[in-house]
């Protein structure tokens, strides 16, 4: 998850005294002197012990990758390793790679070569969200040279297969979907590594020349170009990982009880068709039975069901319900997954798990948040005000790259999964208890220091019990979520309230100050995003692969 907005501070020490002295107040000092941290030192590795929690035993994790990033995630990660996990767990087998803008500058993307072989190697990896820094980031950072994303090093170096994003849900708490929504996103391919030229009328020939230069060269594309400007794309899909894509996808719909979905363009896209055909072949001869078993498919006519990308798009909006999953090219995934985060709340509720595989089979995991570094309540952060950054997103990822490396090393998976369970269950009973952060919890939130705080104090209570994990078995209740104030809300400085206002107006008929059910649907009809009856769909896609014939 990267982000490219306005120009960095130079990088602080996460932990500094100073700054939390600064930030909240007697709250703040409380775990600035525990932490003991001197101000202004670069974070350059793992984060010093902290004391053993009372009355719990330490226990050595296995090895994992911790990729660490910067701004407002980073301080807070740091938080969470000091006060959750190293008072239990000793991580000496962890390998911390520095992963911000200066760090990769000055090592020559060095340190991005080194974390990408140590993933191939190990197989666990946790990253805390990183920068792609802008031209301006660049310059007012003073870095040698334009950095490029990592997550295409990390794709390419760990073989990328697929890319997980799943609604996160909190028992107790209504975010948006009711049920698990998953999605798998073909991390390979397509418009993100394409090659382009900005060129003039000419022709422009694309020619295929096989690995066996014996073989004849086939002419993929020839065309004559008319305009004075035009831009020439080339840009491949590879398959042969689809099959590997299409097994993570149906097993985990399965475990999950949730309906499959394939979603292309294939109509149109005639390329497409083999993604489509690859993942039902898969279905048909593994999976169709134990899918029929579960009554999974009753609601698509016993068939695993194909949508084009723009049914997809309004159905996402209906199915609020969730209970669903889809597998799709790089592209529609990297749309759609959007569209589901903001249906379930924010990018903050949704994972963003990367899938490779090594030479030897063994698959290669590595957990992140969806969002990004949230350099709003960085900033904030660096002027002296309170911050409330809800980290779910990135313990969930967090929980799972240790997991997932207790499952390669098993030699403390009990232990490890003891812990990695209270964790999960000592942050969401915060936020079903009011204890959250002011997304959740409203204006009396907790801020980013309290939550680790509070959080804290559950999880060590949860170990030293010596109880196994629980989970949340009362009858959910629907707790209203409040909502945040505004200066909390990611890029919210970027809304023109004034041009919000007049929209608003122009759909309040009556000017009372709400909007009735008949005005609500006059603006969902204009904006074009009011759901349409299944019949109408249906038509839409006939007419859709017509055209599409008519054009081929």
């Amino acid at each position: 998850a990267e982000v490219g907005a306005e120009p960095l501070a130079p990088r602080q020490s996460p932990l500094s005294a100073a700054a939390m002295l600064r930030s909240t107040g007697a709250a703040a000092r409380a775990l600035a002197a525990s932490l003991g941290r001197n101000g202004g030192a670069p974070y350059s590795g793992a984060p010093r012990l902290a004391a053993t929690a009372a009355g719990v035993e330490k226990f050595k994790a296995p090895p994992m990758v911790y990729i660490s990033g910067e701004e407002m995630s980073h301080y807070t990660m740091q938080l969470i390793l000091e006060r959750w996990v190293q008072p239990v767990i000793e991580t000496s087998q962890w390998e911390f790679y520095d992963l911000s803008c200066k760090a990769r500058d000055q090592s020559g993307d060095k340190v991005l070569r080194d974390a990408v072989e140590a993933g191939n190697r190990i197989g666990a990896i946790f990253k805390e969200p990183t920068v792609t820094p802008s031209k301006e980031q660049s310059k007012s950072m003073g870095l040698m040279k334009p950095l490029g994303s990592p997550n295409g090093a990390m794709r390419k170096g760990w073989n990328g297969i697929t890319i997980s994003r799943d609604t996160i849900h909190i028992p107790g708490i209504e975010l948006g979907f009711k049920a698990p929504v998953l999605f798998e996103r073909h991390a390979v391919g397509g418009e993100y590594g394409a090659g382009w030229q900005k060129v003039s009328k000419g022709r422009v020939l694309t020619t295929f020349f096989p690995e066996n230069m014996e073989d004849k060269p086939v002419i993929v594309d020839a065309r004559e170009l008319k305009d004075d400007t035009s831009c020439v794309v080339v840009y491949d899909n590879p398959l042969d990982n689809v099959e590997d894509l299409a097994h993570i996808f149906f097993k985990l719909c399965l475990k999950e009880k949730v309906v499959p979905y394939v979603v292309t363009k294939k109509t149109v896209f005639k390329w497409q068709e083999g993604f489509w055909q690859i993942l039902h072949d898969v279905f048909e001869k593994d999976y169709k039975d134990q899918y029929l078993a579960a009554g999974l498919l009753e609601r698509t006519g016993g068939e695993l069901q194909h949508l084009i990308s723009d049914a997809a798009t309004m159905q996402i909006i209906r199915w609020t319900d969730g209970g669903f999953g889809m597998a799709c090219h790089n592209y529609d995934g990297d749309m759609l997954t959007d569209e589901v985060a903001q249906v379930h709340r924010s990018p903050g509720f949704i994972t963003s798990n990367l899938t490779g595989k090594r030479d030897d089979g063994v698959l290669i995991k590595e957990f992140e948040a969806s969002h990004g570094t949230v350099a709003d309540l960085w900033h904030a952060h660096q002027r002296g005000e309170e911050t409330s950054m809800n980290p779910l997103g990135m313990v969930v990822a967090l929980l799972g790259a240790m997991e997932h490396a207790a499952i390669l090393d098993p030699s403390n998976k009990a232990d490890i999964f003891r812990w990695t369970g209270h964790c999960r269950e000592a942050m969401y009973a915060a936020f079903r208890e009011g204890r959250g952060t002011r997304d959740l919890s409203g204006p009396s939130g907790k801020t980013t220091e309290q939550f680790v705080a509070t959080v804290m104090e559950d999880l060590t209570r949860r170990m030293a019990s010596g109880a196994p994990p629980g989970s949340y078995t009362h009858t959910p209740v629907k707790q209203e979520v409040q909502a945040p104030s505004r200066k909390f809300r990611k890029n919210y400085e970027n809304v023109d309230e004034s041009a919000m206002k007049a929209f608003f107006d122009k759909y309040d008929a009556d000017k009372g100050g709400s909007i009735c059910f008949k005005e609500f649907v006059e603006m969902t009809v204009e904006l074009g995003i009011a759901p349409l009856k299944v019949e109408t769909v249906k038509q839409k896609e006939k007419y859709t692969e017509e055209v599409g014939a008519q054009e081929k």
